[in-house]
Protein backbone atom coordinates (compact mmCIF):
# COMPACT_ATOMS: atom_id res chain seq x y z
CA UNK A 1 0.00 0.00 0.00
CA UNK A 2 1.21 3.65 -0.99
CA UNK A 3 2.10 5.82 1.67
CA UNK A 4 -0.65 8.03 0.15
CA UNK A 5 -2.72 4.93 0.78
CA UNK A 6 -2.07 4.67 3.99
CA UNK A 7 -2.52 8.40 5.07
CA UNK A 8 -5.90 8.05 3.35
CA UNK A 9 -7.08 4.91 5.48
CA UNK A 10 -6.38 6.24 8.76
CA UNK A 11 -8.00 9.86 7.95
CA UNK A 12 -10.87 7.37 7.17
CA UNK A 13 -10.93 5.38 9.96
CA UNK A 14 -10.47 8.08 12.75
CA UNK A 15 -13.19 9.60 10.91
CA UNK A 16 -15.61 6.84 11.61
CA UNK A 17 -14.31 7.41 15.46
CA UNK A 18 -14.66 10.87 15.47
CA UNK A 19 -18.08 10.37 13.89
CA UNK A 20 -18.94 7.21 16.29
CA UNK A 21 -18.28 9.28 19.15
CA UNK A 22 -19.82 12.76 18.33
CA UNK A 23 -23.15 10.71 17.64
CA UNK A 24 -22.95 8.71 20.87
CA UNK A 25 -22.08 11.65 22.90
CA UNK A 26 -24.50 13.48 21.37
CA UNK A 27 -27.16 10.67 22.32
CA UNK A 28 -26.27 10.84 25.46
CA UNK A 29 -27.14 14.36 25.88
CA UNK A 30 -30.29 13.69 24.34
CA UNK A 31 -31.43 11.12 26.64
CA UNK A 32 -30.20 12.97 29.82
CA UNK A 33 -31.77 16.02 28.26
CA UNK A 34 -35.13 13.85 27.93
CA UNK A 35 -34.50 12.37 31.35
CA UNK A 36 -34.15 15.43 32.64
CA UNK A 37 -37.47 16.88 31.14
CA UNK A 38 -39.29 14.33 32.83
CA UNK A 39 -37.47 14.54 36.27
CA UNK A 40 -39.72 16.41 39.02
CA UNK A 41 -37.21 17.01 41.66
CA UNK A 42 -38.76 17.67 45.34
CA UNK A 43 -37.02 19.33 48.36
CA UNK A 44 -39.34 18.76 51.33
CA UNK A 45 -39.71 17.63 55.10
CA UNK A 46 -38.58 14.20 56.38
CA UNK A 47 -41.88 11.45 56.02
CA UNK A 48 -44.10 14.24 53.81
CA UNK A 49 -44.04 12.37 50.71
CA UNK A 50 -45.59 8.04 50.41
CA UNK A 51 -43.64 6.07 48.26
CA UNK A 52 -47.35 5.54 46.78
CA UNK A 53 -47.92 8.79 46.36
CA UNK A 54 -44.20 9.35 44.75
CA UNK A 55 -44.87 5.66 42.21
CA UNK A 56 -48.96 6.98 41.24
CA UNK A 57 -47.72 10.35 40.34
CA UNK A 58 -44.69 8.94 38.28
CA UNK A 59 -46.86 5.92 36.51
CA UNK A 60 -49.71 8.62 35.57
CA UNK A 61 -47.72 11.26 34.77
CA UNK A 62 -44.33 8.94 32.95
CA UNK A 63 -41.96 10.90 35.31
CA UNK A 64 -39.40 10.14 37.42
CA UNK A 65 -39.63 11.88 41.34
CA UNK A 66 -36.76 12.56 43.25
CA UNK A 67 -36.92 13.35 46.93
CA UNK A 68 -34.45 15.73 48.99
CA UNK A 69 -34.93 16.39 52.55
CA UNK A 70 -34.27 18.95 54.87
CA UNK A 71 -34.56 19.03 58.56
CA UNK A 72 -36.25 23.13 59.09
CA UNK A 73 -37.79 25.85 57.59
CA UNK A 74 -34.20 27.69 57.95
CA UNK A 75 -32.21 25.09 56.48
CA UNK A 76 -34.40 24.67 53.61
CA UNK A 77 -33.83 29.04 53.18
CA UNK A 78 -30.05 28.58 53.68
CA UNK A 79 -29.73 26.38 50.48
CA UNK A 80 -32.02 28.54 48.62
CA UNK A 81 -30.87 31.53 49.58
CA UNK A 82 -27.19 30.72 48.85
CA UNK A 83 -28.21 29.55 45.10
CA UNK A 84 -29.07 26.15 45.11
CA UNK A 85 -30.99 25.71 42.13
CA UNK A 86 -32.74 22.35 40.61
CA UNK A 87 -35.75 22.02 42.67
CA UNK A 88 -39.13 22.39 41.58
CA UNK A 89 -40.85 21.73 44.60
CA UNK A 90 -40.33 22.87 48.18
CA UNK A 91 -42.81 22.62 51.24
CA UNK A 92 -41.91 25.86 53.62
CA UNK A 93 -44.17 26.12 56.56
CA UNK A 94 -46.41 29.76 56.28
CA UNK A 95 -43.84 32.14 58.12
CA UNK A 96 -40.58 30.80 55.97
CA UNK A 97 -42.86 31.59 52.60
CA UNK A 98 -43.81 35.27 53.89
CA UNK A 99 -39.99 35.45 54.16
CA UNK A 100 -39.01 34.06 50.35
CA UNK A 101 -41.68 36.09 48.70
CA UNK A 102 -39.64 39.51 50.21
CA UNK A 103 -36.42 37.77 48.85
CA UNK A 104 -37.83 37.40 45.84
CA UNK A 105 -37.18 33.54 46.00
CA UNK A 106 -40.95 31.79 44.81
CA UNK A 107 -42.40 31.55 41.58
CA UNK A 108 -45.85 33.03 40.90
CA UNK A 109 -48.40 30.14 40.48
CA UNK A 110 -50.52 29.74 37.46
CA UNK A 111 -53.55 28.82 38.74
CA UNK A 112 -54.93 28.26 35.74
CA UNK A 113 -52.80 25.15 36.36
CA UNK A 114 -54.15 23.96 39.39
CA UNK A 115 -58.14 23.74 39.26
CA UNK A 116 -58.58 21.63 42.04
CA UNK A 117 -57.20 24.72 44.21
CA UNK A 118 -60.73 25.47 44.39
CA UNK A 119 -60.80 21.71 46.97
CA UNK A 120 -59.28 23.68 49.80
CA UNK A 121 -61.21 25.06 52.70
CA UNK A 122 -61.61 28.48 53.18
CA UNK A 123 -60.24 28.73 56.25
CA UNK A 124 -56.70 27.76 55.06
CA UNK A 125 -56.15 30.06 52.18
CA UNK A 126 -55.65 34.23 52.00
CA UNK A 127 -53.73 34.15 55.37
CA UNK A 128 -51.43 36.56 56.63
CA UNK A 129 -47.79 34.92 54.68
CA UNK A 130 -49.26 34.87 51.51
CA UNK A 131 -52.90 36.93 51.61
CA UNK A 132 -53.75 35.92 48.15
CA UNK A 133 -52.07 33.06 47.69
CA UNK A 134 -49.91 33.71 44.76
CA UNK A 135 -47.30 31.82 45.45
CA UNK A 136 -48.26 29.10 48.29
CA UNK A 137 -50.88 26.30 48.15
CA UNK A 138 -51.65 24.96 51.57
CA UNK A 139 -50.77 21.41 52.15
CA UNK A 140 -50.89 20.41 55.89
CA UNK A 141 -51.57 22.09 59.30
CA UNK A 142 -50.44 20.99 62.51
CA UNK A 143 -48.83 21.79 66.12
CA UNK A 144 -45.80 21.70 68.27
CA UNK A 145 -46.61 20.17 71.95
CA UNK A 146 -44.87 16.95 73.76
CA UNK A 147 -44.82 13.39 72.59
CA UNK A 148 -44.93 11.42 76.44
CA UNK A 149 -44.75 7.21 76.90
CA UNK A 150 -47.86 6.50 78.85
CA UNK A 151 -46.31 3.92 79.73
CA UNK A 152 -43.46 4.97 81.94
CA UNK A 153 -45.17 8.57 82.47
CA UNK A 154 -48.16 9.26 84.31
CA UNK A 155 -50.45 11.60 84.57
CA UNK A 156 -49.89 13.08 81.69
CA UNK A 157 -47.44 16.05 81.31
CA UNK A 158 -49.75 19.69 80.88
CA UNK A 159 -46.87 21.89 81.50
CA UNK A 160 -43.59 22.76 79.20
CA UNK A 161 -42.08 22.74 83.05
CA UNK A 162 -41.94 18.67 82.39
CA UNK A 163 -38.69 19.63 80.29
CA UNK A 164 -36.95 21.27 82.97
CA UNK A 165 -37.24 18.05 85.34
CA UNK A 166 -34.08 16.97 86.13
CA UNK A 167 -35.65 13.19 86.76
CA UNK A 168 -35.51 12.98 82.83
CA UNK A 169 -32.16 14.00 82.32
CA UNK A 170 -31.28 12.25 78.81
CA UNK A 171 -34.69 10.99 78.73
CA UNK A 172 -35.81 13.44 76.16
CA UNK A 173 -34.89 15.54 72.73
CA UNK A 174 -35.72 18.97 71.68
CA UNK A 175 -36.36 19.94 68.22
CA UNK A 176 -33.77 21.06 66.28
CA UNK A 177 -35.33 24.94 65.28
CA UNK A 178 -33.92 28.48 66.21
CA UNK A 179 -37.82 29.19 66.43
CA UNK A 180 -39.66 26.54 67.84
CA UNK A 181 -37.49 25.72 70.86
CA UNK A 182 -37.40 28.93 71.74
CA UNK A 183 -40.93 29.44 71.64
CA UNK A 184 -40.79 26.70 74.53
CA UNK A 185 -39.34 28.97 76.31
CA UNK A 186 -41.04 32.44 75.39
CA UNK A 187 -44.89 30.49 76.07
CA UNK A 188 -43.66 29.50 79.46
CA UNK A 189 -42.23 32.53 80.57
CA UNK A 190 -46.10 33.95 79.53
CA UNK A 191 -44.25 35.05 76.60
CA UNK A 192 -45.64 35.80 73.19
CA UNK A 193 -43.02 33.45 70.76
CA UNK A 194 -43.04 36.17 68.45
CA UNK A 195 -41.33 38.39 70.92
CA UNK A 196 -39.37 41.38 69.40
CA UNK A 197 -38.33 42.08 73.08
CA UNK A 198 -34.50 41.43 73.52
CA UNK A 199 -35.00 41.86 77.28
CA UNK A 200 -37.71 38.95 76.65
CA UNK A 201 -35.83 36.60 74.40
CA UNK A 202 -32.99 36.70 76.61
CA UNK A 203 -34.68 35.37 79.05
CA UNK A 204 -35.59 32.38 77.16
CA UNK A 205 -32.18 31.90 75.78
CA UNK A 206 -30.97 31.21 79.65
CA UNK A 207 -34.43 28.75 80.26
CA UNK A 208 -32.73 26.94 77.22
CA UNK A 209 -28.77 27.14 78.41
CA UNK A 210 -29.86 26.22 82.24
CA UNK A 211 -32.23 23.30 80.42
CA UNK A 212 -29.32 21.86 77.99
CA UNK A 213 -27.32 19.98 80.17
CA UNK A 214 -30.67 17.57 80.54
CA UNK A 215 -31.23 17.62 76.94
CA UNK A 216 -30.66 14.13 75.31
CA UNK A 217 -30.43 15.21 72.03
CA UNK A 218 -31.83 18.21 70.00
CA UNK A 219 -33.73 16.69 66.92
CA UNK A 220 -36.50 18.00 64.54
CA UNK A 221 -37.03 13.74 63.48
CA UNK A 222 -38.40 12.90 67.08
CA UNK A 223 -40.17 10.04 65.64
CA UNK A 224 -37.31 7.38 65.13
CA UNK A 225 -36.51 8.09 68.99
CA UNK A 226 -40.38 8.12 70.17
CA UNK A 227 -40.42 4.34 68.36
CA UNK A 228 -36.79 3.40 69.65
CA UNK A 229 -37.94 3.82 73.08
CA UNK A 230 -34.46 6.64 73.13
CA UNK A 231 -36.56 9.19 74.92
CA UNK A 232 -39.65 9.04 76.79
CA UNK A 233 -40.42 12.52 76.31
CA UNK A 234 -40.26 14.46 73.20
CA UNK A 235 -40.72 18.17 72.36
CA UNK A 236 -42.50 17.31 68.33
CA UNK A 237 -44.42 18.74 66.06
CA UNK A 238 -48.01 16.61 65.97
CA UNK A 239 -47.38 14.26 63.25
CA UNK A 240 -43.88 12.58 64.48
CA UNK A 241 -46.14 11.66 67.65
CA UNK A 242 -48.73 10.25 65.95
CA UNK A 243 -46.84 8.21 63.79
CA UNK A 244 -44.35 7.17 66.25
CA UNK A 245 -47.95 5.85 68.11
CA UNK A 246 -48.87 3.96 65.43
CA UNK A 247 -45.43 2.00 66.26
CA UNK A 248 -45.29 2.02 69.77
CA UNK A 249 -49.20 2.46 70.58
CA UNK A 250 -48.28 3.95 74.61
CA UNK A 251 -46.66 7.12 72.63
CA UNK A 252 -49.10 9.84 73.72
CA UNK A 253 -49.77 13.79 72.68
CA UNK A 254 -50.33 17.06 74.52
CA UNK A 255 -50.41 20.57 73.63
CA UNK A 256 -49.09 22.15 77.30
CA UNK A 257 -51.91 24.33 79.01
CA UNK A 258 -49.19 27.35 78.34
CA UNK A 259 -49.85 26.98 74.68
CA UNK A 260 -47.59 26.37 71.16
CA UNK A 261 -47.27 26.45 68.26
CA UNK A 262 -49.73 25.87 64.91
CA UNK A 263 -48.32 25.73 61.52
CA UNK A 264 -49.37 25.56 57.74
CA UNK A 265 -47.02 23.67 55.86
CA UNK A 266 -47.46 24.31 51.81
CA UNK A 267 -46.10 23.85 48.68
CA UNK A 268 -44.37 25.88 46.35
CA UNK A 269 -42.42 26.53 43.24
CA UNK A 270 -38.99 27.86 43.54
CA UNK A 271 -37.99 30.81 40.83
CA UNK A 272 -35.44 28.63 39.90
CA UNK A 273 -37.65 25.93 39.41
CA UNK A 274 -36.50 24.00 35.81
CA UNK A 275 -39.91 22.21 35.38
CA UNK A 276 -43.04 24.66 36.51
CA UNK A 277 -45.78 23.08 34.22
CA UNK A 278 -44.53 19.54 35.82
CA UNK A 279 -44.59 21.01 39.37
CA UNK A 280 -47.98 22.97 38.98
CA UNK A 281 -49.24 19.49 37.28
CA UNK A 282 -48.25 18.10 40.90
CA UNK A 283 -49.82 20.39 43.41
CA UNK A 284 -53.16 19.93 41.25
CA UNK A 285 -52.83 16.08 41.86
CA UNK A 286 -52.00 16.62 45.93
CA UNK A 287 -55.26 18.51 45.59
CA UNK A 288 -57.72 15.64 44.39
CA UNK A 289 -59.75 14.38 46.98
CA UNK A 290 -58.87 10.90 47.35
CA UNK A 291 -54.84 11.61 47.26
CA UNK A 292 -55.33 14.40 49.95
CA UNK A 293 -56.67 11.67 52.26
CA UNK A 294 -53.62 9.43 51.74
CA UNK A 295 -51.23 12.60 52.45
CA UNK A 296 -53.14 12.75 56.21
CA UNK A 297 -53.31 9.14 56.15
CA UNK A 298 -49.56 9.09 55.81
CA UNK A 299 -48.68 12.53 57.36
CA UNK A 300 -50.63 12.38 60.65
CA UNK A 301 -51.40 15.68 59.68
CA UNK A 302 -54.64 17.45 59.20
CA UNK A 303 -55.97 18.01 55.81
CA UNK A 304 -56.64 20.83 54.43
CA UNK A 305 -59.29 19.38 51.40
CA UNK A 306 -62.47 18.84 53.19
CA UNK A 307 -63.40 16.44 50.36
CA UNK A 308 -60.72 14.39 51.74
CA UNK A 309 -61.93 13.27 55.29
CA UNK A 310 -64.21 11.42 53.22
CA UNK A 311 -61.69 9.29 52.53
CA UNK A 312 -60.42 8.99 55.96
CA UNK A 313 -60.74 6.26 58.73
CA UNK A 314 -62.95 7.36 61.37
CA UNK A 315 -59.88 7.89 63.95
CA UNK A 316 -58.42 10.17 61.70
CA UNK A 317 -61.45 12.28 60.89
CA UNK A 318 -62.39 13.08 64.52
CA UNK A 319 -58.91 13.28 65.52
CA UNK A 320 -59.07 15.92 69.27
CA UNK A 321 -55.00 16.65 68.81
CA UNK A 322 -55.07 16.46 64.96
CA UNK A 323 -58.65 19.05 64.96
CA UNK A 324 -58.00 20.71 68.21
CA UNK A 325 -60.98 22.37 69.61
CA UNK A 326 -61.82 26.07 70.00
CA UNK A 327 -60.27 26.41 73.24
CA UNK A 328 -56.69 24.57 72.67
CA UNK A 329 -56.80 27.04 69.04
CA UNK A 330 -56.74 29.58 71.46
CA UNK A 331 -54.07 29.02 73.21
CA UNK A 332 -51.59 28.50 69.64
CA UNK A 333 -50.06 31.06 68.15
CA UNK A 334 -48.13 31.25 64.53
CA UNK A 335 -44.88 31.93 64.02
CA UNK A 336 -43.72 34.87 62.15
CA UNK A 337 -40.96 36.60 60.56
CA UNK A 338 -39.76 38.74 62.23
CA UNK A 339 -37.60 40.78 59.73
CA UNK A 340 -33.97 42.02 61.02
CA UNK A 341 -35.13 40.79 64.56
CA UNK A 342 -34.56 37.21 63.19
CA UNK A 343 -31.30 37.67 63.20
CA UNK A 344 -31.72 38.23 67.00
CA UNK A 345 -33.34 34.72 67.20
CA UNK A 346 -30.66 32.78 64.94
CA UNK A 347 -27.76 34.24 67.70
CA UNK A 348 -29.61 33.14 70.19
CA UNK A 349 -30.08 29.87 69.00
CA UNK A 350 -26.49 29.33 67.96
CA UNK A 351 -25.46 30.55 71.50
CA UNK A 352 -27.65 27.24 73.39
CA UNK A 353 -26.51 24.91 71.16
CA UNK A 354 -22.31 26.30 71.49
CA UNK A 355 -23.21 26.11 75.65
Amino acid sequence: MSLFSKIRFISHNMSNRYIFLGVLLLTIFLNSCGDQKNQLNIFTWSGYISDEIRKEFEKEFDVNVVIDIYGSNEDLHAKLSAGATGYDIIMPSDYMVSKMIKENLLAELNHDNIPNFKNISPMFISKYFDPENRYSVPYTFGTAGIAYDSSVISPAPDSWTVLWETQYKNRFSMLDDPRETPAVALKMLGYSLNTTDPEQLRQAKEKLIAQKPLVKQYKSEAEELLIAGDVILAHCWSGDAFRAAEKRPSIRYVIPKEGSSQFIDTVCIPKSAPHKELAEKFINYLLRPEVNAKITVFTKYGTCVPAAKEHLPEDLQKHKFIYPSKEVLESLEWIKDQGDFTQQYSRAWEEIKAK
